[in-house]
């Protein structure tokens, strides 16, 4: 036990002996530091609680946020739009292809877990801050204002957060996808919670925001058709063209891209008639992004074929 100091008289709450204020004063002596020991140490335990629960809480909300987009989350929405739209579970899973799931699941698990990192630790911060007896209500009402301000100024960098979430849990496009977004047309190379990268044709990226983007035209969900179409002479017999362009268009598929087609060439019929000559068109079902490759194929074998029919 420690001297207690000249003339500095002992605290009253020393008498108790079963309190932290006696305990303190037993071990340092110190009047002053031992009279507020009660409530100091009641405070900085109720501080370690609410810090040791706001950890915990955000680990085990991250721990499920990332189960549910990576596990549950996306089998379940498969089978959602698979029960919607009839596809085949091959086909549906080959179309969403397991680096798109990944990268989406990932994405959208930021986002949730960022979300929920926020409202624990800012709950707990707040929560902190009443206990050491700050009054919350100035503070609740600046970040009000400071809130509405920043909201403001920064509305464009808002809408194209909210937009990049709401695409990303729509699944409007992904990466690898080849859309047109009236802006940039092109294949998606990256995508973000505010720009949107597209690589087009002649290799130029271009960043779009993602507040901007009015209207999305994906070439790569769920299934792609590759059309061809064939000119033909006004005197041409059609019904015979027609049969040379499907056996044409078989032996094509068949020569390397029967994984790549999901139905059997078929023939249209004449697309258009001019004062010069008519078009042939014939369309094949294929996988997304694969729609290119067989449309060349069939093309090149189809006039070959016709033109030795000729």
């Amino acid at each position: 036990m420690l001297a207690q100091a000249p003339g500095i008289p002992a605290p009253d709450c020393v008498a108790d002996a079963g309190s932290w204020c006696a305990r303190v004063y037993s071990w340092t002596g110190v009047a002053w530091l031992s009279r507020d020991a009660d409530s100091t140490i009641s405070v900085l335990f109720s501080v370690v609680v609410i810090v040791a629960v706001a950890a915990l809480v955000r680990l085990v909300v991250n721990r499920v946020i990332a189960h549910v987009a990576t596990g549950a989350g996306v089998p379940g929405l498969l089978s959602l739009v698979r029960r919607r739209r009839g596809t085949s579970d091959a086909a549906r899973i080959e179309a969403f292809g397991s680096a798109r799931r990944a990268q989406r699941a990932r994405t959208v698990a930021s986002v949730l877990q960022s979300a929920a990192s926020i409202l624990v630790l800012g709950t707990a911060f707040m929560m902190v801050l009443s206990r050491f007896g700050v009054n919350l209500a100035p503070v609740l009402a600046s970040a009000g204002v400071l809130g509405l301000a920043i909201g403001f100024g920064a509305q464009n960098l808002v809408r194209d957060f909210l937009s990049g979430i709401f695409m990303l849990l729509e699944d409007q496009y992904g990466v690898g996808d080849h859309v047109d977004l009236g802006d940039a047309v092109g294949t998606i190379e990256r995508v973000g919670l505010r720009t949107t990268s597209v690589r087009d044709d002649a290799g130029v990226v271009w960043y779009v925001r993602n507040g901007t983007i009015e209207r999305v035209g994906n070439a790569s969900q769920d299934h792609a058709v590759a059309v061809v179409d064939v000119p033909l002479d006004l005197g041409t017999d059609v019904e015979q063209a027609g049969r040379v362009a499907a056996a044409a268009a078989r032996e094509a598929v068949g020569a390397g891209h029967a994984h790549d087609v999901l139905e059997p060439p078929r023939v249209l019929g004449v697309q258009s008639v001019t004062e010069t000559g008519m078009t042939l068109r014939l369309t094949t079902k294929t996988r997304p992004n694969r729609q290119w490759a067989v449309q060349r194929a069939v093309t090149e074998r189809v006039v070959s074929d016709l033109r030795s029919a000729a």
